[in-house]
């Protein structure tokens, strides 16, 4: 590791040229102000800075709620035992050889278990990305929660929650959102169990679940994506007496929309295309929506005292002595616990930290109108990005305007405008070159002047003599 460490910096040695800072320093009433803070310390967030300090833009900070090495879901909710996503896509590298998953991953256990490896565990996902932090020397604070984002005098003012209920304060001049998959919302759990049962009998997918107190229990699990299976298969292994997956499809999703995607073409280009063509690229990738990999689904059909009910959606819920009892299509179902896959909403409103300016935000529903037969409540639930990830006001007149412009949206929510970004291994690299050259030219236009002064005050002599050379 070390020699691979010493790699990286050559090779971001041998690059560096035209990466240093050239953004002028901004205070506020003697306060520093950041050029761009970045909320969320997982690998969107960590790429995105990465991605800025290669264009020059190095007053930044990122900051998690988490403390450190528990960004993201790797070691907390997420339940699979391997990436989704194949071996060989790379992201948080942004394309550089040294900084690859499969360097650090060859570094750490040798090249053979490199050629041999199916898919990335988990837990090695994260240290790799604990590992890119730290060898690029990237400024991360964790345990700062945003709690709110204010603007005053043209900036940003953020206000965060810190360790042991401290507030504290931080302007800046952009924000970039790199808050993932629930970023745009909030996970969801349909409201017929919510008001149904007491929380002690339900848990969706995103939280934390004592799997060893399921020994023994009938689970019933409601979903058709693959964190659903990623959890029935946990409780399986935890020995759960039975555990049956229903889904509301009549079959389950084989079509993985995402290797197709796989592409330099749609991962570069698909926010150039109109909105229509965008709509309906995006109808047919929710419609087919992430199945469960193939050894996640024999992960679950491995065990006997496993079921899947495909056409069986949940009806009713409710609580009849120890028993959860499920009313489904096709009869009643009992259970002791229930384990919810249903995903997220978006729902910029039930963001806290976007709770003043939600209703000011555009969304595909207030921009655009699918032809009769294409609706889409989903779609057009999601915000209507400009060309930089920027959010964009409802009216163009609204004096929140420039606030909206201040604000890039690098979440799962941008997918319908943008296409894969942020919350995609995938699509990393392509969405931070985007995001960061367009943070860049905003930053770079805003000081206009004050850099045409800066040229107009520089003089530095290149040509020092005009004398002949001297011969030696």
């Amino acid at each position: 590791m070390e020699q691979l460490n010493k790699r990286v910096r050559d090779d971001l040695a041998k690059i560096q040229y035209a990466t240093g800072n050239w953004c002028i320093p901004h205070k506020h009433d003697g306060e520093d102000v950041l050029d761009v803070a970045i909320i969320g310390g997982g690998q969107g967030g960590l790429a995105t800075c990465f991605g800025l300090k290669r264009r020059g833009i190095t007053n930044t900070c990122i900051f998690d709620t988490a403390p450190k090495g528990g960004e993201g879901p790797w070691i907390t909710f997420a339940r699979m035992l391997t990436l989704r996503t194949p071996k060989y896509v790379t992201g948080p590298d942004l394309g550089i050889p040294s900084l690859t998953p499969q360097s650090w991953y060859e570094a750490r256990y040798g090249a053979a278990a490199w050629h041999t490896l199916d898919k990335i565990s988990r837990q090695d996902w994260q240290a790799y990305l604990d590992w890119v932090r730290d060898v690029l020397d990237l400024p991360v604070k964790n345990e700062h929660e945003l709690l709110d984002i204010d603007w005053q005098d043209n900036l940003l003012k953020l206000t965060f929650a810190c360790a042991g209920g401290v507030k504290k304060q931080v302007w800046a001049r952009k924000i970039v959102l790199a808050t993932g998959i629930e970023g745009g919302g909030a996970w969801h759990v349909p409201d017929f169990i919510t008001k149904a049962l007491p929380k002690a009998r339900y848990a969706h997918t995103c939280e934390q679940i004592d799997f060893e107190k399921l020994r023994g229990k009938r689970i019933g699990v409601l979903g058709a994506g693959a964190s659903a299976f990623d959890n029935a298969a946990t409780a399986l292994e935890h020995g759960a007496k039975q555990v049956d997956l229903c889904l509301r499809r009549k079959k389950i999703p084989s079509v993985n929309p995402y290797r197709w995607m796989e592409n330099a073409g749609f991962l570069s280009y698909f926010s150039e295309l109109d909105d229509l063509v965008r709509w309906r690229f995006m109808r047919r990738i929710y419609d087919l929506n992430q199945p469960p990999p193939q050894d996640t689904f024999w992960r679950c059909r491995s065990h006997k005292n496993f079921a899947f009910h495909t056409g069986t959606p949940w009806l009713s819920v409710k609580e009849e002595g120890k028993d959860v009892v499920v009313t489904t299509p096709h009869g009643e179902m009992r259970f002791d616990f229930l384990i919810i896959g249903t995903g997220f909403v978006i729902d910029l409103a039930q963001r806290p930290e976007l709770a003043k300016v939600a209703p000011h935000i555009a969304l595909w529903r207030d921009c655009f109108a699918p032809p009769e037969d294409e609706q889409s409540t989903l779609l057009g639930s999601h915000p209507y990005l400009g060309e930089r990830f920027q959010f964009l006001p409802r009216n163009a007149s609204d004096p929140l305007a420039p606030m909206l412009a201040a604000i890039h949206n690098f979440t799962f929510s941008a997918t319908p405008s943008m296409g894969l970004s942020g919350s995609s291994i995938s699509a990393m690299r392509f969405g931070v070159e985007k995001l960061t050259f367009g943070i860049g030219r905003d930053l770079f236009v805003q000081d206009g002047e004050k850099h045409l002064q800066s040229l107009l005050d520089y003089n530095v002599d290149e040509l020092v003599s005009l004398e002949p050379p001297q011969c030696v």
